[in-house]
């Protein structure tokens, strides 16, 4: 199994990133290759998400579900099919890290915990002579920088305006 945690600092309460972080529609303005989210609830434990990337000559749609949510605290999540895979977006509280100017703070957390080599190859259409290990291969990376750059984006929207964050990666594939 491979496992991602990355956090950042985000100068808003909890209360006031949650909102941001539930709202999985507008994720593909956060990413490079996600391209649609459509959703089937209403958003609470049991909705299910599709979520449709695009990569060099590869599309691919998998489904999450989510499985609990604790606002203004967490949304657990798990893909419904294809590939095991299951995360967290976790905000907590965390004003000791807000500057001066700042009246307060959270950390925002992204983990997902997949196992790459569980992807069922007869549920994606692969180009000839490319072998699903090879994909694998080349889009491990990317995952990573996937989710530092949502982190980061999101980060701009929450706050009204981009700035450098920093990104503390806990744990990486």
């Amino acid at each position: 199994m491979d496992r991602i945690l990355v956090s950042t600092v985000v100068y808003r309460p909890p209360e006031e990133v949650f909102p941001y972080v539930r709202s999985f529609t507008d994720y593909p303005r956060y990413t490079e290759y996600l391209k649609e989210v459509t959703r089937h609830g209403d958003g609470g434990p049991g909705t299910l998400y599709d979520l449709r990337f695009a990569w060099w000559k590869l599309g691919y749609t998998v489904r999450s579900e989510v499985i609990d949510v604790t606002p203004p605290e967490s949304i657990e999540w798990r893909l419904a099919r294809d590939v095991d895979a299951e995360g967290e977006w976790r905000v907590v509280p965390e004003p000791e890290s807000a500057p001066a100017d700042e009246e307060t703070a959270s950390r925002l957390y992204f983990e997902a915990v997949y196992d790459p080599h569980s992807a069922d190859e007869d549920t994606i259409s692969l180009p000839r002579f490319v072998s699903l290990g090879w994909v694998i291969d080349k889009v491990r990376p990317r995952v990573l920088e996937e989710a530092q750059r949502v982190l980061s984006r999101l980060v701009a929207d929450v706050e009204g305006e981009p700035r450098e964050v920093e990104l503390t990666l806990h744990d990486r594939p």
